[in-house]
């Protein structure tokens, strides 16, 4: 029976597959937008950002809470594909003077300090979205637990039924487990799996869109020669829908 269920798993992945191409490809002009920075373009064909987009189902006037933006590489393509009919709730402890910039000129950006376990937007969302995140959660330790539990039952109670919890981080050699989140900067996928799953999530798919088989998960991501080119993955969680 798990034999036919693993099967039946993956087949439903690979249809998704050009499911999720076409839907990618709607997303082209929002990445040559000449409201974003030349130094984000150069970024696109690592990224992948807008099959990324796809994977994680944004769409026009969907609701959008995404956790520690950085720089606000995806906060401004998120933005984007949401349109003026969507928001995106942007938390982060310390946002730079261009992501503040950008929250200013647009209306649908809401740019706050969220703190770990805090709420993430002021009405249900469609979307909770993290990338590049997970490890440094997993560093900041509070009590008996870290920022990266709290941040998973904080996602799930920011969701409505049926939302989506998009999760992507540089992955870790089998085994690690979250042994090396603050000296390799990476953690192993499936701690993460198991960690948001006991949140009450439900792992619906991965992807290898991010994908690097020259990593061999032993260098720091921010390594020259790795930096930018590290093996990535890419889950997509669904917070179940009541059941009738």
């Amino acid at each position: 029976m798990r034999s036919w269920l693993s099967r039946a798993a993956a087949a439903a992945m690979l249809v998704a597959v050009p499911i999720v191409a076409a839907q990618a490809a709607s997303y082209a002009s929002l990445l040559a937008s000449s409201e974003r920075p030349d130094a984000d373009k150069a970024r696109d064909a690592d990224r992948r950002p807008a099959a990324v987009l796809a994977f994680a189902g944004v769409k026009p006037g969907a609701k959008v809470a995404e956790l520690a933006p950085g720089g606000g590489y995806f906060t401004r393509l998120l933005t984007l594909a949401v349109g003026p009919n969507g928001h995106i709730y942007t938390g982060s402890a310390r946002p730079n003077p261009a992501l503040t910039a950008w929250a200013g000129a647009h209306p649908n950006v809401t740019l706050a300090a969220v703190p770990p376990g805090g709420a993430l937007a002021t009405e249900p969302v469609d979307v909770v979205w993290t990338t590049q995140n997970y490890h440094d959660f997993k560093n900041n330790k509070i009590g008996d637990s870290d920022a990266a539990i709290l941040t998973n039952r904080a996602a799930f109670t920011a969701l409505k039924p049926g939302g989506v919890y998009l999760v992507s981080d540089h992955e870790a050699a089998a085994g690690a487990g979250a042994t090396v989140t603050s000296t390799l900067h990476r953690i192993e996928s499936a701690t993460v799996i198991r960690e948001v799953e006991a949140a009450g999530f439900r792992l619906e798919a991965r992807s290898n869109l991010l994908r690097h088989s020259a990593d061999d998960h032993t260098l720091r991501v921010q390594e020259s020669g790795i930096r930018g080119h590290t093996d990535q993955f890419l889950l997509r969680f669904r917070k179940p829908r009541a059941k009738r």
